[in-house]
């Protein structure tokens, strides 16, 4: 809504964002009182890879439908994460692997129709980048003891670092361009990441992950509602194919009737 018509820059959307996002957090954190914590070595890792994800996520968008570049996120997210844990120790059960080889499969056919230009190819490659970094900064965050405060520093750190980043490249914004970056900042990513915290704990152990199904389903048709997006054939099978992967792999078996 604001980069793909050209009421901010990629570069920009990116700074506003962090900023905004980074002030938000550091403001709910003053007002309960909890330290930022600014030391150890995954605070670097979690500040380097939210940088790549909202270069890559910004950048994306220039030319990749709101849909479409939603559900590419998703499964690599989703796939990194499940490869990384397989490498490091965890064996994978049948099912994991099954479901992940039907969201990779799914993954394959949504990014098919998109690199038919050198352009589109680029978004791709961008919102692939993206969706490695989202999985390195949750990955780092697993272990924290309190993830909004752990969040608040990461972007507290990042927002020097894109500003360095982007500065040679920031080229126009209007207010609207600014105004849609402030809320993606402020509203959808601090105070969205306040709220999932809090409702986390609340959740049973495997309905996070299957909760977080429904958003690319809800990217694709926000996108064909709000922006207009065609809702293509092959992008609904990829979607169909990536979120029934992913629900495969992350839910449990029920156990058989009368199982103790």
């Amino acid at each position: 809504m604001a980069v793909e018509p050209g009421h901010i820059d990629a570069m920009s959307f990116a700074l506003i964002r962090v900023v905004s996002g980074a002030a938000f957090l550091a403001f709910l954190l003053i007002r309960t009182g909890s330290p930022l914590p600014w030391k150890g070595r995954a605070r670097a890792i979690g500040a380097l890879s939210l940088t790549a994800y909202m270069f890559g996520f910004s950048l994306a968008y220039i030319t990749l439908d709101a849909g479409l570049g939603a559900l590419i996120l998703f499964g690599v997210v989703q796939i990194t994460m499940f490869g990384y844990t397989a490498a490091t120790g965890a064996r994978p059960t049948p099912r994991q692997l099954l479901g992940a080889a039907i969201a990779f499969g799914g993954l394959l056919l949504a990014l098919m129709p998109d690199t038919s230009s050198s352009g589109s190819a680029r978004s791709a490659a961008f919102m692939v980048l993206a969706g490695v970094g989202w999985a390195i900064y949750t990955l780092s965050g697993r272990s924290s003891r309190n993830p909004l405060s752990t969040t608040a520093a990461n972007f507290v750190i990042c927002a020097p670092i894109t500003l360095l980043l982007s500065l040679p490249f920031l080229s126009h914004a209007t207010p609207v361009g600014i105004a849609i970056a402030v809320v993606c900042g402020a509203v959808t990513s601090g105070l969205g990441y306040a709220l999932w915290y809090r409702v986390l704990p609340d959740l049973q152990q495997n309905v996070a992950p299957v909760v977080q199904l429904s958003v690319p389903v809800i990217a694709i048709f926000a996108g064909s509602i709000l922006l207009g997006e065609s809702l293509s054939v092959t992008v609904l099978l990829a979607a169909a194919l990536v979120i029934a992967g992913i629900a495969l792999a992350v839910t449990r078996q029920s156990p058989p009737a009368g199982h103790k």
